[in-house]
């Protein structure tokens, strides 16, 4: 299978006329930040975390500028961003419901979890629903495989999952 290539040089980044990093998180990071580690690039992780923390998620313009202000290519900030899968480029539900899918989740019954949510809520991996409440992920190793199968939904770990547990956590959480 080859790999297909997309025309990254040519392909328009959606803008908005004001900056995803202001004058205030520049000068933020600037005094907090980039004195913590050796090189500016060091402080990239922390800088896309805040990002996504304060937008719900690191927009292609966002990147452009993190690139900027950090002296890096754009294409290293896209290459951080998309690694990991707590970042996304585009905004996520209110809910952000991560079924881990690593080796222990799996043996443990991960799959029926997974599918009893993706038939609720009818989702697939990587989208959120109509009323942007809830957006579905699969995720690898939570680290918590003596408490398979967990889930993340936001910053909170759901560990001994079962499909009714599952439902009423999903049922008590607000509109």
């Amino acid at each position: 299978m080859a790999w297909k290539t997309k025309p990254s040089a040519t392909i328009e980044i959606q803008r908005r006329t004001e900056p995803y990093l202001t004058q205030e998180m520049q000068a933020r990071y600037t005094a907090e930040l980039l004195p913590r580690y050796e090189t500016k690039h060091a402080s990239l992780l922390p800088i896309l975390n805040d990002v996504q923390d304060r937008y719900g998620c690191v927009a292609y313009q966002a990147m452009i500028e993190i690139a900027q202000f950090l002296e890096l290519k754009p294409a290293d900030v896209l290459d951080t961003a998309s690694f990991y899968e707590a970042f996304t480029t585009e905004p996520v539900g209110k809910y952000v419901i991560g079924i881990c899918q690593s080796v222990g989740c799996e043996i443990c019954g991960h799959q029926a979890i997974l599918d009893h949510v993706r038939n609720k809520l009818d989702l697939e991996p990587h989208e959120t629903t109509e009323d942007g409440k809830f957006t579905l992920l699969t995720l690898e190793c939570l680290g918590s495989c003596d408490t398979a199968p967990v889930a993340l939904i936001n910053d909170d770990l759901h560990e001994n999952l079962t499909i009714e547990k599952l439902d009423q956590i999903l049922e008590s959480l607000p509109d």
